[in-house]
């Protein structure tokens, strides 16, 4: 059980986009516990309402909501931020957790659908959620853009091209509000941050179930991603600001 209302997020609001899946139900629950506001958004409402349920149970019923949004157009994404500001008088963070991957064996057998797919899921949804949130965020005296990023968009490998250079794209998206931040704090720095947390890849416990002998090397647990996500916050904008913070080794 989180400490709530003393927690180090106590007063925040916080959005998290992609809240449906594993990464999405640790991190509503990491938040609510640390005493954020949290307001999840997933396009499939079933994984939606059960990842809300299971972080409110599990955090003593502290404030998680759910929205079902469509992420890939711009303006109910728009809509969304708008009634978050106005429900709860104000957005301190968006952690963007919208996921999805498509490879192929070889360069050679590389399908331009995956990218079409993967262009859609992965940069679109940080194009949406940053133009969505930026002005928002910049208003809170702790605002902060979190986008969760993979070690392959550094390192991009011959059957991942369209994986890895969706991810770089969404980086370098999010490294362009990082200095809409930074120009917007002027002199004193900026006061809002857009941040970058690189992971080789997630593992959550129904895949260990699954997998009982694997060692799921370099993977970062769900957990210890909520808890880095959380992290963001308590140190100061200037430091996370246009960072890429990494979960695992530098390739």
């Amino acid at each position: 059980m989180g400490n709530g209302a003393n927690g180090p997020l106590s007063g925040a609001v916080i959005a998290v986009a992609g809240a449906g899946g594993p990464a999405g139900r640790a991190t509503l629950l990491r938040l609510a516990e640390a005493g954020a506001t949290v307001v999840g958004a997933d396009n499939d409402p079933q994984r939606l309402s059960e990842a809300v349920d299971a972080a409110r149970y599990a955090s003593g019923g502290a404030a998680v909501t759910g929205d079902t949004v469509d992420l890939l157009d711009l303006q109910s994404t728009r809509d969304w931020a708008t009634h978050i500001e106005k429900d709860f008088g104000r957005v301190d963070g968006l952690v963007h957790l919208v996921g999805g991957w498509r490879g192929s064996e070889t360069f050679t057998k590389t399908s331009l659908d995956d990218w079409d797919f993967l262009e859609l899921l992965l940069v679109k949804t940080v194009q949406h959620t940053s133009l969505a949130f930026h002005e928002a965020l910049q208003r809170s005296d702790r605002g902060r853009y979190v986008l969760i990023s993979a070690a392959g968009a550094s390192k991009p490998t011959a059957g991942n091209a369209a994986y890895a250079a969706a991810k770089a794209a969404a980086e370098a998206w999010t490294l362009a509000m990082a200095d809409f931040f930074r120009k917007a704090g002027g002199a004193e720095g900026p006061t809002s941050a857009a941040t970058i947390l690189v992971v080789k890849a997630l593992v959550h416990e129904a895949m260990r179930a699954e997998r009982p002998n694997a060692k799921f090397a370099g993977f970062t647990d769900v957990k210890d991603l909520a808890e880095a996500i959380e992290g963001v916050w308590s140190r100061p904008a200037a430091e996370v600001n246009g960072h890429r913070l990494w979960l695992t080794e530098k390739p």
